[in-house]
């Protein structure tokens, strides 16, 4: 019988809540482990945070990032333990989520991805300090189109889209006046609605340059390898295999566009048919992929319940 194979995905900043991880730490080891390295990595008690924090603290950006990938890592190390790792054949994340990627995939230490995602954090809210910007949902299509827009609307400043989550969802980013004038024009275009997001800076737009260009230099410091499965990126949505195109796409990511919609096109075209397993908090992920790729099967693995459910759908693959 042929191996069931599978697709990953990783979710990203926004996904954080409190009491994440604390069943999974309760119910395997594995998890516990996993914490444990975070905490010494970080050297705070993160896992505090994360069980039972608040939801203001646990938000921050230089907080949520680290939280995030230490869930998703536990939550991939778990089914680790009853699927083999070839079942799964390539994987993605949203943004903050293609770090958790490249840590399954082997080409990041949980204990050097934890610290690079939260210095990651730390610039980001510096560079939203600096020079403070604003994001923005725009959910429905406009004609003419986001780029138009917002071209249209940098007239007050720079304003960009920053994440092509659905065909009818796109976030933009920039200036906050910008920002503003492009919601107002979407509206006009024909979007259902345009909404403020809470965030602490432009993510993916040229605001953030400062933070791209610092954490190169701490990219630099870490011992990145090739993944052992294909990581599709953010920035190209295409498949990369090598240190060198990984360690320049996750720089490139910061000012450039999340192309989501694209990523899961053609990640699902090049493995067609095969299930995508959303690892992490809440589902997110899946519930974009449904809008991307229709006849994508997605299923969410964040909590025990979701792993038991996972393994008694797979048996086969659990005890090979």
């Amino acid at each position: 019988m042929e191996q069931q194979q599978f697709l990953v995905v990783f979710p990203g900043q926004g996904s954080q809540k409190p009491g994440m991880s604390k069943d999974l730490v309760a119910q395997f080891p594995r998890a516990a482990e996993v914490w444990e390295q975070v905490d010494q990595a970080l050297g705070i008690k993160l896992s505090d945070l994360a069980f039972d924090g608040s939801v203001d603290e646990l938000t921050l950006t230089h907080n949520a990032q680290p939280a995030l990938l230490a869930h998703s890592v536990a939550v991939w190390r778990i089914l680790a333990m009853h699927v083999p790792r070839s079942a799964f054949v390539a994987a993605a994340g949203h943004s903050l989520g293609e770090f958790s990627a490249y840590v399954a995939a082997g080409a990041l230490a949980l204990a050097e991805g934890v610290r690079l995602v939260r210095r990651r954090g730390e610039l980001m809210l510096k560079a939203g300090t600096e020079r403070p910007g604003a994001m923005a949902a725009v959910i429905g299509r406009t004609e003419p189109g986001i780029e138009a827009i917002c071209a249209a609307a940098s007239v007050t400043g720079v304003v960009v889209p920053a994440n092509y989550n659905s065909p009818e969802q796109v976030v933009i980013s920039g200036e906050i006046d910008a920002v503003e004038a492009a919601m107002a024009r979407a509206k006009e275009a024909g979007a259902k609605r345009a909404v403020r997001l809470t965030v602490s800076g432009a993510f993916h737009s040229p605001l953030m340059r400062p933070a791209a260009d610092e954490f190169a230099v701490a990219l630099g410091q870490c011992q990145l390898q090739a993944p052992l499965m294909p990581v599709y990126s953010n920035v190209s949505a295409e498949a990369v295999r090598d240190a060198d195109s990984a360690a320049t796409l996750l720089v490139e990511q910061l000012t450039s566009p999340v192309r989501w919609v694209r990523v899961m096109d053609t990640m699902c075209k090049d493995y067609p048919r095969l299930p995508v397993i959303e690892m992490g908090t809440g589902n997110v992920l899946c519930g974009l992929t449904k809008r991307i790729v229709p006849d994508a099967e997605c299923i969410s693995v964040g909590v025990t319940a979701d792993i038991e459910k996972f393994i008694a759908r797979f048996p086969t693959i659990s005890q090979s």
